[in-house]
C-alpha cells in the first residue's frame, strides 16, 4: 500500500506537483533499429517543450550472458581462462560501444537528463525485471521486423516485453528502405 504522502502514479497533475518528471527507458543494442527507436523517442516523445521538464532517460543495455562451455568441446579444443576472459572482454567492449553511440544520439538533446543501465542476461528478462525496478513511465524499444518465420525460432524480445513488462512499451518499427 502506498503512502498517503506519495503522489499518485495515475494523477498526472499530482505527479507534476511531486516535481518528478517521467521515467522514460529506451532500451538500446548495437543494432540500427534500437539507434532509430532512440532518435524516434527523443524527436517525438521527449521533446524541448516545457511538459517534458525532469524527464529521464534511462538507455538500457541487455548484454547476453557469455554461453557456458564445456571444459573441453567437440573438437578437443580446450577452453582456457584466457580465452573466456577474452570472450568477456569482447562482450563489455560491444556493450560500452552500444551505450557511447546512444549516449552520442542523445547529446544533441542537452535538456535530456540522460542515465545508463547495463545488465546482463537474456534481454526479454532484464528489459521487464528493470522497467519494474524502477518504476518505469514507459519503455521504447526497436523491432528487427522479423517475419513469422524468423520470430517463431528467433523470438522477439519486443514481443515479449509487450506483453510482460507491467509499464506501456512502444515498439517503434523503422521504416523500410
Amino acid at each position: 500500500m502506498a503512502s498517503p504522502a506519495a503522489p499518485d502514479a495515475a494523477d498526472p497533475a499530482a505527479a507534476a506537483d511531486a516535481g518528478s518528471g517521467r521515467r522514460i527507458v529506451v532500451a538500446v543494442d548495437e543494432s540500427e533499429e534500437s539507434m532509430h527507436a532512440l532518435s524516434w523517442c527523443l524527436a517525438n516523445v521527449v521533446s524541448s517543450s516545457s511538459s517534458s521538464a525532469g524527464d529521464t532517460l534511462v538507455l538500457l543495455h541487455a548484454r547476453r550472458p557469455r554461453p557456458v562451455y564445456a571444459a573441453m568441446d567437440s573438437s578437443g579444443y580446450m577452453m582456457s581462462s584466457d580465452v573466456m576472459a577474452s570472450m568477456d572482454k569482447y562482450a563489455a567492449a560491444v556493450s560500452a560501444a552500444a551505450v557511447d553511440k546512444a549516449k552520442h544520439i542523445c547529446a544533441a538533446f542537452p535538456h535530456v537528463n540522460v542515465e545508463t543501465l547495463v545488465e546482463s542476461g537474456d534481454p526479454r528478462d532484464v528489459i521487464c525485471d528493470a522497467t519494474e525496478r524502477m518504476a518505469a513511465d514507459l519503455l521504447i524499444m526497436g523491432s528487427h521486423g522479423y517475419g513469422l518465420i524468423q520470430r517463431a525460432f528467433l523470438g522477439s524480445v519486443s514481443n515479449h516485453c509487450a506483453q510482460n513488462c507491467k509499464c506501456p512499451v512502444l515498439i517503434v518499427k523503422r521504416p523500410k528502405e
